[in-house]
């Protein structure tokens, strides 16, 4: 098997590492581990020289999506596995992800049931994400959201300098694979509730993840979401010209300004759609 590197991203998660590394060991002996400490305050660092693995510490927070690239920079595996260090990723289930691998993907997701999902709000979201995710590819996407994911390193570092610093890395891993036309699967796993609190704000970040809604259509066809909104412009001029055409004879600023809308929109989507084109050029 190529070498194995193993990433675990990691905040003030001290109280979950103590039990996850050496299960994480047990289960990967191998393998080379690398926990990318994020500006913890905590014992991380002591948890990680205790059991023997890698620790990457920052100065100060920069970010889950910073923790990953960091990792994936450092990482000597040819096939890198990122999962959460707050406890809810069963080591168990990397060998199973690693045999779907073998069988011709780039990245394997390990995706989350319903129940898996750290409550309604954040489970009726992901669902939105996917349905939409899948409309856009055309592939069924089960989990967009899920950091714990197999990855071949040399496809994912082609896309390192896509990455956010934020909480999004997933979704825009997944979307880059899917427009390279690397080959992406999907296997069920459980998450365990995580050990200690949350990091994600559900204002603070729930404003940001509204932005993964249109980063899944940008990063993939910016067409996609710029056509339908020129369409509706173009709509709205007519119904409103139709409209006071009928009721007073005359033409309105207001079509026209619609109409321009619709015509600067579409615009804006081609110019999107050939940037998003040189993205992912790969140069000889």
């Amino acid at each position: 098997m190529s070498r194995l590197s193993i990433i675990l991203p990691a905040k003030n998660e001290a109280a979950a590492l103590v039990d996850v590394l050496p299960k994480l060991r047990a289960a990967q002996p191998d393998a080379e581990i690398i926990v990318v400490d994020d500006g913890s305050t905590d014992d991380t660092r002591a948890v990680c020289a205790a059991a023997g693995v890698t620790c990457l510490s920052s100065p100060y927070s920069m970010g889950n999506g910073a923790a990953i690239k960091r990792g994936a920079r450092a990482a000597k595996g040819e096939i890198l596995v990122f999962m959460d260090g707050d406890g809810q990723h069963d080591p168990a289930d990397i060998g199973r992800l690693l045999a779907r691998l073998d069988t011709g993907f780039d990245m394997v997701v390990g995706a989350r049931d319903w129940d898996s999902q750290a409550g309604v709000g954040r489970g009726a979201a992901n669902t939105f994400y996917n349905w939409l995710a899948t409309r856009i590819t055309g592939h069924e996407v089960k989990d967009l959201t899920s950091g714990y994911r197999v990855v071949r390193a040399d496809k994912f570092r082609e896309f390192i300098h896509l990455l956010p610093n934020g909480f999004s890395y997933p979704t825009t891993s997944t979307m880059a694979f899917f427009r390279s036309a690397y080959g992406v699967a999907y296997d069920p796993i459980k998450a365990h509730k995580r050990v200690g609190q949350s990091h994600i704000k559900p204002i603070r970040d729930g404003l940001r993840f509204l932005l993964i809604i249109f980063k899944i259509a940008t990063l993939y066809s910016p067409l996609k979401l710029f056509v339908p909104a020129s369409f509706l412009f173009f709509v709205l001029g007519c119904a409103n010209y139709a409209w006071t055409f009928l009721h007073e004879g005359r033409l309105t600023n207001m079509s026209t300004l619609m109409w321009s809308a619709a015509v600067i929109v579409f615009l804006i989507g081609l110019v999107s759609e050939q940037i998003t084109a040189l993205t992912y050029r790969r140069d000889a």
